[in-house]
């Protein structure tokens, strides 16, 4: 098949390859992008990719907690520039949605959309075309995530509201100083590492399956290249040892604590006591796997003076 300029483009920028690798790459698996990071990882000319790409939506990510309910929200909603994502009419729709997924167990986008809130005569659909209008830019309300229980969060900003992460805990003591300093420890730890799961227990079969097969094909590859082959036994130990380096990476409870490395989070966590248990948390970074429209300002100009 025919591979376009643009999918060859979107492979480079997730895996900073060549672009003559990239191609070859999406013609050995017909186009599929995600098969084409496999092929390319396989071979050993990138490392595990996300999804996301490059990160370059505007808007806003916002947490927010209702302590007398225990209900928690962290919510994305996107828009067109940097400009509309500062205006008042943009943060207040934000913080009406938020505050009306607390109000209500909705259980995505589309039933949210549906929702009049409290307060308001309209459905959050009718409004949010309002906004549009009136900000002049479009407006997604792209993910949500509504947690219950005991709930600490974080909003990292860095000239907007970039990274909101929140955490779930159980603890015997769950309102003492120490309790909540080791949730804001957790907090920054989750914001800045990006696990995936709490425990390796949490890890999916079929994405520990997919990973160890990539690895297992990258050392053979490796070694059939190597002027020393090493024998299978050997392999297979190179293999698990990448594969405990792979759960470091995706595991809140093995990664090293990111104000003492000697630790794991697991053991940073045992230190504080109050038997602390992370049941579950959410980690959204703003225009994670949204390609922003780039301005060709050369063609921009010429097609002004046509």
């Amino acid at each position: 098949m025919a591979i376009s300029a643009q999918a060859v483009k979107q492979l480079k920028e997730l895996t900073n390859c060549g672009m003559m690798d990239c191609k070859r790459a999406l013609e050995e698996t017909n186009g599929d992008v995600d098969a084409a990071i496999k092929n390319l990882r396989e071979k050993g000319l990138a490392k595990a990719a996300k999804k996301s790409g490059r990160i370059a939506a505007e808007g806003l990510v916002y947490t927010k907690i209702d302590e007398a309910k225990k209900v928690g929200v962290v919510v994305e909603i996107n828009v067109e520039t940097d400009f509309a994502a500062k205006t008042d009419r943009f943060i207040e729709f934000v913080e009406l949605v938020a505050n009306t997924i607390i109000d209500n167990d909705v259980a995505d986008v589309d039933a949210l959309k549906e929702v009049v809130p409290a307060g308001q005569t309209e459905k959050i659909a009718d409004i949010l075309t309002e906004r549009i209008a009136t900000i002049g830019e479009n407006i997604q309300i792209r993910r949500f995530k509504r947690m219950t229980g005991n709930l600490f969060a974080y909003t990292h900003n860095g000239g907007g509201s970039i990274i909101g992460s929140m955490i779930k805990i159980e603890a015997d003591d769950v309102d003492s100083d120490a309790v909540k300093a080791c949730a804001k420890d957790l907090l920054l730890q989750i914001t800045a590492s990006a696990p995936q799961f709490v425990a390796q227990a949490d890890v999916p079969a079929s994405v520990i399956e997919a990973e160890k097969e990539v690895q297992l094909k990258l050392v053979q590859n490796e070694n059939e290249q190597s002027a020393k082959p090493k024998p299978q036994n050997v392999l297979e130990k190179i293999v698990d040892g990448r594969m405990r380096k792979f759960a470091e990476e995706i595991c809140l409870l093995d990664q090293p604590y990111v104000k003492d490395p000697n630790l794991t989070v697991a053991k940073f966590i045992a230190s504080v006591g109050k038997n602390i248990k992370v049941v579950e948390f959410v980690r959204f970074e703003k225009g994670e796997g949204i390609q922003k429209k780039e301005d060709d300002f050369a063609a921009e100009v010429a097609s002004m003076v046509k």
